[in-house]
């Protein structure tokens, strides 16, 4: 893809650290100091943010400008979220953003031994520094995404625009890489009555315990197979109405501040939980997990059925889609056909990119071909599962074509139109925007004129 027609707005990546934060509150306007490469109206971009874009995109393996292209693209962001935060059409969303950060933040330490490891690995001093760069990064995506939607509001493009879009870019537009299209089926593995209540006896153990003068907190770190929340004594802090699952939530809701709930069930397994505190849609609680982990008897008789679900497709008795609809666990394909879709939302799916236990499966396979039943260990939690794949499309690389890759080079001209509308509304902006760049930075040749009418030396 080509600058020339590169949607440019980028959703912020900037982590700043708890120390930028607070350099950040003694800028004066007109006052630039060493490390700081430009200021946008009260918003700061570090020389340290420049090096972590080129970083972040030589991991995705995105094309590197030069930091002059770099920084222009930063400031566009900037300014956009410097005007965001003061429009009084987006909702501030201070307490939610803060309950998403603790969430994120527990998710993210799941991933590591200790605590003390992940703050080492994100070369942060202490998880109250953490949890802030991670709110900063959350605000300000949500204030510029607000603002870049209320800009675009309207925005669409017809089919005739589409076409001249594509005769005039069709030579520069990209190359894909080998391609399918897929369909799924997932069934977990059902656990025996004997071995929920087996899992149920032994919460009621724990819950007896903690009653009778044992700390949660230490039963959740010995017993909790939450790997969010079991090394933090089972604590999860600030939960806004919505985040947990129905189950759970209601369960949580329902008790008053300081009661254990009887063992409920939710997706993951079976918790008990106790509510630390309530106040207004924000509630504090703890709680232990036992995971619903199927055993090598309740696996190998999933397999059976899904061995029988792929017998019915074969013999024509029902097809995938019938299929999916009336045996699928996968809440995400389940009522779509069974069709896998990737994160931009195409069902074109990029062979090089398949989850690699998926992609080994439908290695060899033609057209039609559905896959074995095999093992599978689906979404963060980690929930085994068997699956079942049909190869629905074999997409030979080739460069997008308007014939059969429309709505892909639609999306394209869309975000350009809108990346024209909002480059204009930037440009507006200046004359009231105070915008100083470091002189470092004297010699860029930068596509906006930064420096009329806004830049103050």
């Amino acid at each position: 893809m080509t600058k020339n027609f590169r949607f440019f707005f980028i959703l912020s990546f900037l982590v700043m650290s708890f120390s930028g934060a607070l350099l950040k509150a003694q800028i004066k306007q007109g006052q630039l100091v060493d490390g700081i490469a430009a200021v946008i109206g009260n918003e700061i971009v570090l020389e340290s943010d420049i090096e972590e874009y080129v970083n972040i995109s030589k991991q995705q393996g995105t094309p590197v400008g030069d930091k002059c292209e770099i920084l222009e693209s930063i400031i566009h962001n900037k300014l956009l979220l410097y005007h965001a935060k003061k429009d009084t059409l987006i909702q501030n969303r201070s307490k939610e953003l803060r309950a998403d950060a603790d969430s994120r933040y527990q998710q993210m330490l799941s991933g590591f031994p200790s605590e003390k490891d992940m703050l080492t690995a994100y070369k942060f001093r202490t998880a109250y520094e953490l949890k802030a760069a991670i709110e900063k990064l959350s605000s300000d995506q949500y204030y510029q995404g607000e603002k870049y939607k209320l800009i675009t509001k309207g925005v669409d493009i017809t089919p005739s625009e589409v076409s001249a879009f594509y005769d005039m870019y069709k030579t520069q537009l990209p190359q894909v890489n080998d391609e399918v299209k897929l369909s799924r089926i997932i069934m977990y593995p059902k656990l025996t009555d004997a071995h929920k209540q087996e899992i149920i006896d032994k919460l009621k153990k724990i819950k007896a315990a903690i009653l009778g003068g044992e700390s949660f907190e230490n039963q959740a770190r010995i017993y909790s197979e939450d790997p969010g929340s079991a090394a933090n004594g089972g604590v999860i802090n600030n939960v806004a109405k919505g985040m947990m699952v129905k189950p759970f939530e209601a369960a949580a809701l329902n008790l008053q501040e300081g009661e254990i709930s009887d063992p409920i069930e939710t997706e993951y397994g079976y918790h008990i939980i106790q509510l630390v505190k309530k106040a207004g849609k924000i509630y504090d609680v703890k709680h232990i997990l036992i995971a619903s982990t199927p055993n090598a008897e309740e696996i190998a008789t999933a397999k059976k059925e899904m061995e029988k679900v792929k017998a019915e497709i074969k013999e024509g008795k029902i097809t995938f889609k019938e299929a999916a609809l009336k045996y699928s666990d996968d809440k995400s394909t389940k009522f779509n056909a069974g069709v896998m879709t990737g994160q931009d939302g195409s069902d074109n799916l990029e062979k090089t990119k398949l989850d690699p236990v998926d992609g080994y499966q439908i290695a060899g396979l033609n057209k039609g071909d559905i896959t074995d039943p095999y093992e599978i260990e689906e979404g963060q939690s980690k929930k085994k599962a068997m699956e079942i794949i049909q190869i629905d499309e074999i997409v030979p690389a080739h460069v997008l074509d308007i014939t059969t890759d429309y709505e892909r080079i639609k999306s394209i001209a869309l975000n350009q139109k809108k990346g024209t509308i909002v480059d204009k509304w930037i440009k507006s902006k200046l004359p009231d925007t105070f915008i100083s760049i470091n002189n470092r930075y004297k010699d860029c040749k930068f596509k906006t004129d930064w420096t009329r009418e806004s830049l103050m030396k």
